[in-house]
């Protein structure tokens, strides 16, 4: 993922090119800088992103649009092709599919300026991606499944889906921590094999599409067929709640080790209680926020907000019982919550 490079600059000549079409810039007066924030979805992790990218539009006096597709890929494009005839000065995109909708994203950057948050399309000609290393944070996950299973065991994955470039990062830094690899972020398994190392076998990752009820069915179905499963890691926000609504159904929820990611209320309650070793949380106020200022900034002309790796850096961390009452009031102060 640091090999994010510096497409930064290519965007930038080609954003401005006479080939492309120039985007809107700022007036004078009282006009505000007008930008827009795009999820992959919707789920709670990106209630706490627009609550960031809000917090930010006050301070810096933005008119801002918020867009949560609900039904992926095309409902994402048409999301933003209505954002462009809004004439939107800037979008901070999450990609669904980075690799199939490059193409689109090219046009959207000749047209406004364009950076990536939380999943990125390096490819894209996008300004710059605000999120953190996924594949580090997979293999932090990975060290948490080490830690709840010391002496080994069998482990099934659960996340939404892997054309996002995040997903796909983060799955492979868990494989490879289990499996005791090199650091390679190029690297990829493909779904549909059994992964076997010295201690630890990944059985199977599965794939919800962001419907949380086949995201239920498809944990109730690890737990039935396999007997012996020892762990269960969802990586997306929703996934480690329904694991252990799942487990809890199935009297399985002292007997599997669960690992989240994310910071859903559920998963930081399960912690809390025991029921769930750890999570590996992001920072998606700060990718909010960071989307919106940089934003603001590149409309009004300032350029030397991007960085030179086209990278914005913000790590993950790992939330264990150790550190999870600190966090969570960390949490609530942010987003307002009591």
């Amino acid at each position: 993922m640091r090999t994010l490079s510096a497409v930064c600059v290519a965007g930038i000549g080609l954003l401005f090119s006479p080939l492309g079409i120039e985007p809107n810039t700022a007036t004078a007066g009282d006009e505000k800088p007008h930008v827009a924030f795009v999820t992959n979805g919707i789920a709670s992790f990106w209630v706490i992103a627009e609550k960031g990218a809000k917090d930010a539009a006050e301070k810096f006096d933005v008119q801002l649009d918020v867009r949560m597709p609900p039904k992926g890929v095309a409902d994402q494009k048409r999301m933003v092709e209505e954002l462009l005839t809004r004439r939107v000065q800037g979008i901070a995109i999450s990609p669904i599919d980075a690799v199939n909708q490059t193409a689109f994203l090219k046009t959207v950057a000749k047209k406004t300026r364009l950076i990536t948050q939380d999943s990125d399309a390096p490819n894209s000609n996008r300004l710059c991606y605000v999120g953190m290393d996924n594949y580090e944070a997979g293999r932090m996950c990975g060290q948490l499944v080490k830690k709840a299973l010391p002496d080994g065991g069998s482990v099934i994955i659960f996340v939404g889906r892997l054309g996002q470039d995040n997903a796909k990062h983060r799955r492979q830094g868990v494989i490879d921590e289990l499996l005791d690899r090199s650091n390679d972020s190029k690297r990829y398994d493909k779904p549909g094999q059994v992964l076997r190392g010295d201690k630890y076998e990944i059985l199977d990752t599965r794939t919800d599409d962001f419907d949380f009820a086949k995201a239920k069915s498809l944990a109730q179905d690890s737990i039935v067929k396999y007997p012996k499963l020892s762990c269960m890691v969802g990586l997306f926000a929703y996934n480690p709640p329904i694991l252990l609504e799942a487990l809890k159904s199935a009297g399985k929820l002292k007997s599997i080790k669960v690992i989240g990611f994310d910071e859903e209320d559920g998963t930081l309650k399960g912690i809390q209680d025991g029921d769930v070793a750890g999570t590996i949380v992001q920072n998606p106020y700060k990718y909010g926020y960071e989307s919106v200022r940089i934003l603001n900034s590149l409309v009004k002309g300032d350029d030397a907000v991007l960085p030179k790796d086209g990278f914005v850096n913000i790590p993950a961390r790992s939330i264990t019982k150790d550190n999870v009452d600190a966090f969570w009031a960390e949490l609530k102060k942010l987003t307002g919550k009591n």
